[in-house]
């Protein structure tokens, strides 16, 4: 560790789910603006190695960094906050801790000592957590779950060692206070439970950010403060906001940036408005259109399977002065009456087909591209989305009726797409970063150069020959259909990797753009991604059509 580095540790009290993340990520982003190089980290207690096996249902998205990490959707927010890139140093489960542990006792490391959650457990934590770059000055350190949970406590252990044993480090606790509408009191008392669990494990809150949904009383802040063992100024209040880009602003404005620089033992500057976000929350509250987005999926109960795809899509309808309204259709519903959803898919200003694994709603799917190619409708599809675009012309333009992939059937005879180890010696795809699972094959993940070809739309979007992208993926486009597709109007965009297929797009189409990668990962509100911004304008245009007919 070097010798200046800040800690910054945020836990989480009453219950899960409470807005540690966007705290962390604002707090870090207000950090920055004090020309501080901040890097934030994700420890999550669960004994997954990673987020990479995880349903949606359970976790969300699994966010995926440059360097091929599967991690919690929180890294998500953090790079849309900071102006710094995640990896895998930022996300720590309890499954990579306990592995690397168990695997350093069989080689023997230990000297034959018996091995202990404490210290060999807590010491592998530490270290983790103080693996960051030597430029660090702040590492923010979001501590997953709540506190209380059995499977927190060697985190909470190893954090208190670590304000202890390191001259600058702080505690930040979130806590939720609510508002009893029946009664119109706002309770103090799980957040003062909170605080003595905390305590309980050994350690001090140094401060206090309260999720609320009415504004705290000089009451509710005074209790709070005394069973806290702080000062009034020392509690601050995270309220419900139309936007997650305001709460640096709302954080700002309480002087939260003042209070962390004097505990950490900073110099602070001019403590002034970050521009950005004042900027960004102002572009947000004077939005002059509306569109409307089809998103066709697998998971449409659970937004936060798509957390980067939604904020994307806000990205570029901020750029496009656009309110993005996002609607959910189930791809099964569709696949079980098609002709019910024709003209409900037809009413919208775009359709976009997100990634995912499994044949579950896949005909729906392929019908809802085949709407979007026949009717001028932009269509955006993102990995397997693209998948379903080329399988549903190969099958309706190209004649090929049993058209599909490898993922869902071995015995078709046109396999569209199938798992690269089928055209390629395995053995030597040596310069691919990949990730071999019991399901078979290679997965392609994280960022590969893109080739882009001239006098293409995607090229013209991207204003640019070359770019990166994200991926997370096993099926690559078969070869043997490229030269068929690309005569009859499919053109090849993009391509990455010994020739791999990255990007396509219809000839004779406004707006229909399908990607092998994910471009959602690298959207930011100060920096939409290209194809989004587009695909926004592109959606107005549908727009504007269908107003004028």
């Amino acid at each position: 560790m070097q010798k200046n580095l800040r800690l910054i540790f945020v836990t989480g009290g009453v219950l899960s789910s409470i807005g540690k993340g966007i705290i962390a990520a604002s707090l870090g982003s207000l950090l920055e603006q004090q020309d501080l190089k901040v890097t934030i980290v994700k420890v999550d207690p669960y004994l997954n190695i990673d987020a990479g096996t995880m349903s949606p249902f359970q976790h969300g998205e699994v966010f995926v960094t440059d360097d091929g990490a599967e991690t919690d959707l929180d890294l998500g927010s953090y790079e849309r906050f900071l102006n710094r890139s995640m990896g895998k140093v930022n996300h720590i489960t309890a499954g990579k801790i306990f592995h690397s542990v168990i695997e350093r006792e069989r080689r023997g490391d230990y000297l034959g000592s018996t091995v202990q959650v404490i210290p060999h457990i807590t010491d592998e934590i530490k270290k983790q957590i103080l693996n960051q770059e030597s430029d660090i000055d702040v590492a923010i350190i979001e501590i997953g779950g709540t506190v209380g949970d059995i499977e927190s406590q060697p985190f909470l252990e190893a954090v208190r060692q670590l304000c202890f044993e390191t001259p600058h480090a702080l505690s930040v606790h979130v806590t939720l206070v609510p508002y009893i509408e029946t009664s119109g009191e706002l309770k103090t008392k799980p957040t003062q439970h909170s605080v003595n669990a905390l305590r309980s494990v050994g350690i001090r809150a140094d401060l206090i950010v309260c999720r609320t949904s009415v504004p705290l009383g000089d009451q509710e802040r005074a209790k709070i403060a005394l069973f806290s063992n702080l000062q009034r100024d020392e509690i601050f209040e995270s309220p419900d906001v139309t936007s997650i880009y305001q709460i640096p602003m709302v954080l700002h404005e309480q002087g939260l940036v003042e209070t962390v620089m004097k505990k950490m033992g900073c110099p602070a500057g001019p403590i002034e408005a970050p521009l950005l976000w004042s900027e960004i929350a102002y572009r947000l509250e004077n939005l002059k259109h509306t569109v409307r987005i089809a998103m066709v999926g697998k998971y449409s109960s659970l937004t936060d399977a798509y957390k980067s795809i939604n904020e994307a899509l806000l990205h570029g309808g901020i750029d496009n002065q656009s309110k993005v309204i996002i609607e959910y259709i189930p791809a099964e519903e569709i696949e079980s009456d098609p002709r019910k959803y024709v003209d409900i898919l037809k009413g919208y200003d775009g359709i976009l087909v997100p990634g995912g694994f499994g044949e579950r709603g896949i005909e729906g799917k392929i019908f809802t591209a085949k709407i979007c190619r026949e009717n001028n409708l932009p269509y955006f599809g993102i990995c397997l989305g693209l998948q379903i675009a080329v399988i549903e012309y190969c099958r309706n333009v190209l004649g090929r009726a049993l058209a599909t992939s490898a993922e869902f059937s071995q015995t078709s005879p046109d396999l569209i797409f199938k798992l690269i180890s089928a055209w390629k010696d395995h053995e030597n795809i040596t310069q691919m970063r990949s990730q071999t699972s019991d399901k078979g094959g290679t997965m392609r993940i994280g960022a590969y150069r893109c080739i882009l070809t001239p006098d293409t739309k995607v090229c013209e979007i991207y204003k640019a020959l070359e770019v990166s992208e994200r991926h997370r993926h096993r099926y690559e486009l078969n070869p043997d259909y490229v030269d068929e597709l690309v005569e009859k109007g499919f053109l090849v965009s993009g391509q990455g990797p010994m020739g791999l297929v990255e990007v396509m797009e219809l000839r004779d189409h406004p707006w229909f753009i399908g990607t092998q990668y994910h471009p959602e990962f690298q959207s930011k509100p100060r920096a939409p991604h290209p194809l989004f911004k587009s695909f926004i304008e592109a959606c107005l245009k549908q727009q504007a059509l269908r107003t004028a007919k």
